[in-house]
């Protein structure tokens, strides 16, 4: 079955120009006749149908198109900021990495400060007891040897001996017995007289009970 339509039908019908609707009737692929001065095209329902389906896949193709290139723009905006946030990864990792150093380097000279400080105080020590100590040493020991003169007053002394053998009648083992004389020094007990450099022990005779 054919019908007769006008070029412009013709042309929206195949999806042509209406040049290239004249131009094929005049290389006769279109059949056409003329009436009352207008050019009329004959179509058949095959080619109108065949031109729907090209038409259609026309679109179908378009519409796929469209959706791959809005598909690509979406990647395209993904791999952008993909790009910027691996950019400023790498700039906060460049500004991290500074600061690590600088705090480093301000450690460094901290210590070395502190060193330096050390260094001084331990010279100026140092120093002070060269100066100092012989001065130091002879009045301990002046002092020492006062301590350890017998009183002018009349005293009596028990030697180590005879203290052991006080406590012994209070029940002290020989351990407990030199603990107390070692507490007692410590303690300044005044029974308890120690000279330092001679390393001499002398002791005031007592009972001793506040110490059992």
């Amino acid at each position: 079955m054919e019908r007769l339509v006008t070029t412009t039908q013709a042309a929206q019908i195949l999806g042509l120009s209406l040049q290239g609707i004249h131009y094929r009737i005049k290389k006769d692929q279109l059949k056409s006749i003329k009436q009352d001065g207008k050019t009329f095209v004959y179509i058949s329902e095959y080619i109108e149908k065949q031109s729907n389906l090209d038409n259609t896949k026309v679109e179908a193709t378009s519409n796929t198109l469209n959706n791959e290139k809005s598909i690509q723009s979406i990647i395209d905006v993904k791999d952008e900021q993909i790009h910027l946030l691996k950019k400023s990864m790498k700039w906060m990792k460049k500004q991290y990495t500074s600061e690590i150093v600088r705090l480093e380097k301000n450690q460094d000279r901290i210590i070395s400060v502190f060193d330096s400080e050390i260094q001084l105080l331990q010279s100026a020590f140092n120093e002070m007891r060269t100066i100092y100590k012989p001065q130091i040493q002879t009045n301990q020991k002046k002092e020492e040897s006062e301590i350890f003169e017998k009183p002018d007053i009349d005293v009596d002394f028990i030697t180590l001996k005879e203290f052991f053998v006080v406590m012994k009648k209070y029940n002290k083992t020989e351990y407990e017995i030199k603990k107390i004389i070692f507490d007692a020094i410590e303690n300044s007990d005044s029974r308890f007289i120690y000279n330092k450099v001679e390393k001499k022990l002398l002791i005031i005779k007592s009972d001793f009970r506040d110490l059992v």
